[in-house]
């Protein structure tokens, strides 16, 4: 399944130097957030205004001229300017929670990718310190950064109102701090980067050297060990000295850009009233600089100097080797020759170990292509271990699988088959691409939506809001995740699809009304782990797994011939007092003993042990009758 992409796929050293382009890429596919992101914060360039403007007015038309009445009221509407501003704040987190969570599940899915490809040691590292690192130290550099624009922009629009000399007093050196704490950024995150690479050489040189001390000792090798830590140990100590001295200009940019408007304020105070601007608009300008300026910098530089090069250093050791991007989107599976099975197993036989028994044993399977085999049998029988095998996440220990001809596991069957498990997966983004992860090309609207109709997601999609709704996994329920994920299956150029009880949290008439869909699917192949005895009266073949043997055939043929069989489906004959028509199943058989039935007795269930029963109200999730949850 897909996650939300990282732009670009890049290599090496280049990744650094593509990172402002990449971030632009990224803030670019999801304009939609970073517009309401800065809806929200204009309330806060609002607030940021009133903070010297009302004061000033206060003063000018309200306490110097007598009228406290009306000091009192501009003071009442910075009052309020707060006020709206604090809900607008409270707005923007949950907009920039929409830019890091995408953020972070790329990253996790290229670690993952990279550690289950190359064997990286350092996988580990990358999903559980330094992807959430580059998560919150996003999230951070988001919020200083728009707080430094909208504050910045709301305090000059105020002194411009106030007077149009304040703004040159202020203006001028508040431009000269932060472009030269600009030129500052790139040259830091380099050396921030460099003393990194050395803390770890070091870090990696004792951990080398104190365990084999003894040996070093008795070698008489002492002097040619220190000589390699002496090196590493200077190394680390100039990436230190040349990290400070930058950090100094960082220093100095915060001086000239928020505390020298302080002093050019009060040092040209008498040359500024003498020209026509009152004492209120300078109390206001000093309002400005030391309420709203000077703080908005010290955020900026102070969490951009350090955080912006921490998550420079961490995305590039993220991004660092050949990245292309990660393989969420199959390719389009090349045509099948006439008379190729769909599916093929020659005596495969797989067991846990190699001293457990096997869970499945020389098994001998052959579908053509368009059949429909539903797979029942007790709990831990080994459903789902054959699911597994077929779809390559598995191998067996003796015999041979075949998906369209090519063998199990490789990338020719991986492209030829989509296996949904019972747990979906559902990611933050949109519907549509969350529909599409299984399609090498964006999946037009009218084949998405005709998809969603056949597999009864449709109004839910409509519920969300079309297919650019954004969707929130955890505010999905079990049986939503599960239709979203059998329309992305259903969407896939996959002849062969697996459903592995991937239905278990839908209702009777919405698990039929999916299978009934991708049995119909053109050239697609079915296979479904049973969750309800229904779904093997719709098969046209089943499999029946008892852990020694196995049977195969049609619901017909196998009543006859099939002791467990006809245990599974006998025990869900409906009750003569509540036929199954009650329920609406078009197989006439009662798939599910709810609650309310009267007389309602006990039912075997397909995915239990031999002679398991279920008391009313069976749902696997213990939900009600017709729910999804």
């Amino acid at each position: 399944m897909g996650t939300p992409r990282l732009p670009g796929g890049v290599r090496g050293r280049g990744a650094a130097m593509n990172l402002p382009r990449l971030g632009l890429r990224f803030l670019r596919e999801r304009w939609r957030v970073v517009a309401r992101l800065a809806g929200w914060s204009v309330l806060e360039t609002g607030q940021t205004f009133l903070t010297g403007y009302a004061p000033a007015r206060a003063l000018d038309e309200g306490f110097l001229a007598g009228r406290t009445g009306t000091g009192l009221a501009w003071l009442a509407v910075a009052g309020l300017g707060v006020l709206v501003g604090a809900y607008g704040t409270a707005r923007v987190y949950a907009a920039v929670a929409e830019l890091v969570e995408p953020l972070r599940d790329g990253l996790v899915t290229r670690v993952v990718a990279r550690g289950v490809r190359e064997g990286d040691s350092a996988a580990l590292s990358g999903l559980t310190q330094q992807a959430e690192i580059a998560r919150d130290t996003f999230a951070g550099l988001v919020l200083v950064s728009r707080s430094f624009v909208f504050t910045a922009v709301g305090a000059l629009i105020g002194l411009f109102s106030l007077a149009p000399p304040l703004l040159l007093v202020v203006g001028l050196p508040l431009l000269a701090g932060v472009a030269l704490f600009a030129v500052t950024l790139r040259p830091l995150a380099h050396r921030q980067e460099t003393f990194l690479v050395a803390d770890e050489a070091l870090a990696e040189r004792f951990g080398a050297v104190c365990p084999g001390l003894r040996d070093i000792t008795a070698a008489g090798a002492e002097a040619r060990v220190a000589t390699g830590t002496e090196d590493r140990i200077d190394a680390e100590q100039r990436a230190a000295t040349s990290l400070a001295r930058w950090g100094v200009l960082r220093v100095a940019s915060l001086t000239i850009g928020g505390e020298l408007p302080i002093v050019l304020l009060l040092a040209t105070a008498p040359w500024l009233l003498g020209h026509g601007v009152t004492p209120g608009a300078l109390v206001g300008a000093l309002a400005y600089v030391t309420q709203s300026l000077l703080p908005a910098l010290r955020n900026l530089v102070h969490g951009v100097g350090t955080s912006g090069s921490r998550l420079a250093v961490v995305l590039r050791r993220l991004m660092r080797g050949t990245l292309p991007e990660p393989p969420r989107r199959l390719p389009r599976p090349s045509p099948t020759p006439p008379g190729t099975p769909a599916l093929s197993l020659t005596s495969v036989t797989f067991a846990y170990g190699p001293t457990a028994a096997p869970v499945v044993k020389d098994l001998d399977l052959v579908l053509p292509p368009g059949a429909h085999l539903a797979v029942v049998g007790p709990s831990g029988i080994g459903k789902s271990t054959l699911t597994a095998l077929v779809a390559g996440l598995l191998e067996p220990q003796r015999g041979a699988i075949k998906v369209c001809g090519h063998p199990v596991p490789g990338p020719e069957a991986s492209a030829c088959r989509v296996l949904i498990p019972q747990q979906a997966y559902v990611h933050t983004g949109t519907l549509a691409e969350n529909l599409g992860q299984l399609r090498p090309d964006p999946v037009p609207e009218e084949e998405l939506l005709a998809a969603a109709e056949a597999v009864g997601l449709l109004p839910l999609l409509e519920a969300l809001g079309g297919p650019d709704a954004t969707v929130e996994p955890a505010a999905l329920s079990g049986g939503e995740r599960q239709l979203v994920a059998l329309t992305r299956a259903y969407l896939s150029y996959a002849p062969l699809v697996l459903l592995d009880e991937a239905t278990c949290h839908l209702d009777p008439r919405a698990e039929e009304r999916a299978e009934r869909a991708f049995a119909a699917r053109p050239g697609g192949t079915l296979v479904v782990v049973a969750h309800r005895i229904s779904s093997a009266r719709r098969a046209d073949r089943v499999l029946v797994m008892d852990g020694r043997t196995t049977a195969y055939g049609t619901h017909g043929e196998l009543l006859g011939r099939s002791a467990l069989y006809r245990d599974l489906v006998g025990g869900w004959t409906p009750v003569p007092s509540q036929p199954a028509l009650a329920l609406r199943d078009t197989d006439r058989v009662d798939a599910v003993a709810g609650p309310g039935l009267a007389g309602d007795g006990r039912h075997v269930i397909a995915h239990g042990p031999v002679g398991q029963v279920q008391a009313p109200g069976d749902l696997r999730d213990g939900g009600p009758l017709g729910g999804e949850d």
